[in-house]
């Protein structure tokens, strides 16, 4: 019965995040910060919630590099990194257990394919500037960057004349910005860290 409660429960959890069928880049982050408010609270179960979301997500990696930027490695934070760190949470209890080796096995439609990343990597106070990506006109645009450490990274956005679009400097590891070019054009994305120490960051756009 329990396991049947949490199943409920975890369900539901994730369901406000799919309402709206958010893009893949909108799904990244909304798993990142569900994941982040779970290891915040200890609590298994949002994490869970965190990791289904991303397993829906086919992230594609491409050769987009910042300036005179300097590369990072890995991925994007998986799901099975998410699903890791309930595991140690869960601390052997059976539901919980249960719940995990479940969405390890389910299989998930997913999208045909996820948003574009590339990883990099900043040092204190340092920034990254990327060269000029086209956007189409009238079509919502989202760029999207999260850390895996805790660290502090800004956002901003900035079209073909230098005026800022968008920009999201909240204190987080992760930064979100949307926005629907009137007109298709260039925009530059600058990535800084504000954090305490250097952090490799997955940059995502769609």
């Amino acid at each position: 019965m329990r396991r049947i409660l949490l199943a409920a429960l975890l369900s539901t959890l994730a369901l406000p995040a799919l309402a709206d069928t958010p893009s893949p880049v909108k799904v990244a982050e909304l798993s990142a910060r569900l994941y982040a408010m779970g290891v915040e609270q200890s609590d298994p179960l949002l994490i869970l919630s965190a990791a289904r979301l991303r397993k829906t997500l086919a992230p594609v990696a491409t050769d987009r590099a910042a300036t005179e930027g300097t590369p990072g490695e890995g991925t994007p934070l998986s799901w099975e990194e998410m699903l890791a760190s309930a595991e140690a949470l869960a601390d052997g209890d059976e539901a919980l257990v249960g719940l995990i080796d479940d969405i390890r096995a389910e299989t998930t439609k997913g999208v045909a394919s996820g948003p574009v990343y590339n990883i990099g990597s900043l040092t204190n106070g340092r920034n990254d500037t990327y060269p000029p990506i086209e956007f189409r006109g009238g079509e919502y645009a989202e760029v999207y960057v999260e850390a895996k450490a805790a660290t502090n990274l800004n956002l901003t956005v900035y079209d073909d004349r230098g005026r800022l679009v968008c920009s999201d400097t909240d204190i987080s590891h992760i930064a979100y910005c949307g926005w629907t070019p009137a007109q298709a054009g260039s925009f530059t994305l600058k990535v800084e860290n504000k954090g305490p120490a250097s952090a490799s960051y997955a940059l995502m756009t769609n």
